[in-house]
């Protein structure tokens, strides 16, 4: 009898973002908006074991998703999914003074 392999759905926590620091900023935000999600759909991962998976992305002005990177490995299957659909995620950006900003993301993946 074949098995089936099962779905991991994760629930994810621990999200946290922080301004990318330019050095030709001359001013300082004096009003300031995190960044909001509009899609950010959790990745499919094939595995029966109890993983954590911990990614450090970038959001642009333009609420895109910039170089993803594994800060925590759940394996080179699960990691390759998960920077697919890190990829994908569509942000409202950061905002300072009115102006979009670049934003630091980190995200934990966690669960069966």
């Amino acid at each position: 009898m074949a098995r089936e392999p099962q779905l991991w759905r994760p629930g994810i926590s621990n999200s946290v973002f922080a301004s990318v620091p330019h050095t030709s900023a001359r001013f300082r935000c004096q009003a300031t908006r995190p960044p909001e999600a509009l899609a950010t759909p959790n990745p499919l991962l094939d595995s029966s074991e109890i993983l954590k998976v911990i990614v450090s992305f970038v959001i642009g002005t333009d609420g895109r998703v910039y170089s993803p990177l594994i800060l925590e490995s759940a394996g080179l299957r699960e990691d390759r999914t998960v920077l697919q659909t890190v990829r994908s995620w569509r942000y409202r950006p950061a905002m300072c003074n009115g102006v979009p900003m670049e934003t630091e993301g980190k995200i934990e993946f966690s669960g069966r």
